[in-house]
C-alpha cells in the first residue's frame, strides 16, 4: 500500500490522507481545513497535491472543520464518487460547511468554495452505521465509534488482495477523552498492521479536575461580583457538554436558577437540535436526561438568534454567563464580547478547549494583558482560567491505552499534533509499547509500505 499525507502532518489541523492499494484502488480519508496562524492557514489556498480523478471514494471521520472543511473542493476538481460517513456526521457536516460559507461572506474573506459547491458535494454523502462493512475496490472498510463528538469514527481498512505484511491499516480519527460526558465510550480495535494515530495531546495528561466543580466555582464568582463569565466554545460537542453540565448545576441548586446562561452561537443552537435527534448514541446517563426532557434545556437558558440581540447583551448589568464561538477566539461572536468585557475586572474568561498557536485564546491563556482584537488595542483586566478537563481529545495516557489494545501493530504514523507532541509520543511508543517503526510524516509526503 501507499499513503500520502495531505494535511495534519506537522500541524494539528487539515487532516487528510490518500491511501492506495497495490492494484490501484485509491480512497481519501478526510479533507479538513487548516486552522490557526497565517503560516498554517495559507495551506488551504495551495494546490491540492493529489489527482482527485484517481479516487474511488472518500471516508469522513467526523464533522469538525479541520477534518471536513475542504471537501467541497473535490466537486470543483471533478470527483463524482461517494463520501461515506455516519448519519450524525452527515447532518453536522452539512451544518459546518454551510456555516463556513456564511462566515466567509460576512467577514468578506476569500472562500475556498461557494454555497453551490457545498450543496453539490453534499449530494455525494452516503451514510453508514458503525461496524457496517463497505467494499470499495480492493478495500474492505468499517467505522468504529471514536467517542470524540457525535458520530465520530475511527476507520479500519483491509486490503483484501494484499499478500504482504501490511494488510490492515487503522486511522484513529480524533480519539475522544474517554469516558466522554455525552457519547458512548471510545471503541478499541482488536488488531492491525499499520496505525495512523492522532497526537494532539501526545505530550501531556489532562488534569485530574472535577469539571462540575470548576464550572460551578466560575459561575458562583460572577454571581457574587455581578460580573460576566465568558466561555468561548466550539459549536459541535463542547457547547452541548456545557449546556448539559450547567443544567445539572441549576437543577441541583449549586448555581442560581435565575442566573442567565446565554448561548450566543447560532451554529451551536442548530448543532444542539441535531444532537437531540440521536439519543441512542449517548451514554446511559445522558439517555436518562433525554427521557426526562432535561438534555440541553433548563431555567435561565437564553438562545440568541441574531447579531443585534447579541450586541444588546452589553447593555445588561446583571451577573451572567455568555457561551459563544469560536472556541479559539479567532472569529465568531465571542470576539465582540471579548473586546467589550475583557477590560473589566469583574469579567472571568474560562478556557475549556485546545487553543492553537497564534490564536487570541492562546495569547490570553499565556497571560498576555494587552491584546489586539479587530486591530484595536484591548487591555485585559479580566481573570483567565484554563480547564483542560473538558478536552474532547484523548491525552497521552489514553492514546497509549488505545494503541496498546491493537494487537500486531508493525508501523505507526503520528499525525494531527505539533512536532513536540509527536516526538514525545513517539519516544514513549518505542519505549513502552516496543513498536520501533514510528514515523512523523511531513506535509505531502508519500510513503509506500
Amino acid at each position: 500500500m501507499k499513503i500520502k499525507f495531505l494535511g495534519a502532518s506537522g500541524t494539528v489541523t487539515g487532516s487528510s490522507y490518500a491511501l492506495e492499494s497495490d492494484n490501484g484502488t485509491a480512497i481519501l480519508i478526510d479533507l479538513g481545513m487548516f486552522q490557526g496562524p497565517h503560516e498554517v492557514e495559507k495551506h488551504n489556498h495551495e494546490p491540492f497535491d493529489y489527482d482527485a480523478s484517481k479516487l474511488s471514494a472518500v471516508i469522513l471521520t467526523h464533522a469538525h472543520l479541520d477534518h471536513c472543511g475542504r471537501l467541497p473542493i473535490l466537486f470543483k476538481k471533478g470527483f463524482k464518487g461517494n463520501i461515506y460517513m455516519t448519519h450524525p456526521t452527515k447532518d453536522l457536516t452539512d451544518l459546518t460547511l454551510m456555516d463556513t460559507v456564511k462566515i466567509a461572506k460576512e467577514d468578506a474573506t476569500e472562500s475556498l468554495y461557494s454555497l453551490s459547491d457545498v450543496i453539490n458535494i453534499s449530494k455525494q454523502f452516503i451514510t453508514i452505521n458503525y461496524h457496517e462493512e463497505i467494499h470499495i475496490g480492493d478495500f474492505l472498510i468499517k467505522l468504529y465509534d471514536a467517542g470524540h463528538i457525535l458520530g465520530s469514527s475511527s476507520v479500519e481498512i483491509v486490503d483484501k488482495n494484499s499478500k504482504g505484511n501490511f494488510r490492515k491499516i487503522i486511522f484513529s480519527g480524533d480519539i475522544g477523552n474517554y469516558p466522554a460526558q455525552l457519547e458512548e465510550k471510545t471503541e478499541f480495535l482488536k488488531d492491525g498492521d499499520v496505525v495512523i494515530l492522532e497526537s494532539t495531546y501526545g505530550d501531556r495528561l489532562h488534569p485530574n479536575e472535577n469539571i462540575f466543580e470548576a464550572i460551578k466555582n466560575e459561575i458562583n464568582e460572577v454571581e457574587k461580583s455581578g460580573g460576566t463569565l465568558l466561555i468561548p466554545t466550539f459549536s459541535l460537542d463542547r457547547a452541548q457538554e456545557l449546556l448539559h453540565l450547567i443544567g445539572h448545576l441549576k437543577r441541583e441548586n449549586k448555581i442560581s436558577k435565575t442566573t442567565p446562561i446565554i448561548l450566543d452561537s447560532p451554529m451551536a443552537e442548530k448543532a444542539t437540535r441535531i444532537y437531540v435527534d440521536y439519543p441512542k448514541l449517548f451514554n446511559d446517563h445522558i439517555e436518562e436526561d433525554y427521557k426526562r426532557g432535561e438534555l440541553f434545556d433548563f431555567e435561565g437558558l437564553e438562545v440568541i438568534k441574531n447579531w443585534k440581540d447579541s450586541q444588546k447583551i452589553h447593555d445588561r448589568t446583571e451577573a451572567k454567563v455568555i457561551i459563544a464561538g469560536s472556541g479559539m477566539m479567532v472569529g465568531g461572536r465571542i470576539v465582540g464580547h471579548a473586546s467589550y468585557y475583557l477590560p473589566m475586572s469583574t469579567t472571568r474568561l474560562m478556557i475549556v478547549g485546545y487553543q492553537g498557536d497564534g490564536t487570541l485564546g492562546r495569547e490570553l491563556l499565556d497571560g498576555k494583558r494587552t491584546v489586539f482584537i479587530n486591530n484595536q488595542r484591548v487591555e485585559v483586566a479580566a481573570s483567565v482560567h484554563d480547564s483542560q478537563a473538558m478536552s474532547s481529545h484523548a491525552d497521552q495516557k489514553q492514546l497509549l491505552e488505545w494503541l496498546k489494545n491493537i494487537k500486531g501493530v508493525k508501523k505507526v504514523f503520528l499525525t494531527h499534533g505539533d512536532d513536540e507532541a509527536r516526538k514525545t509520543l513517539s519516544d514513549i511508543i518505542k519505549k513502552d509499547l516496543k513498536i520501533d517503526d514510528v514515523t512523523l510524516p511531513i506535509l505531502n509526503q508519500e510513503i509506500s509500505f
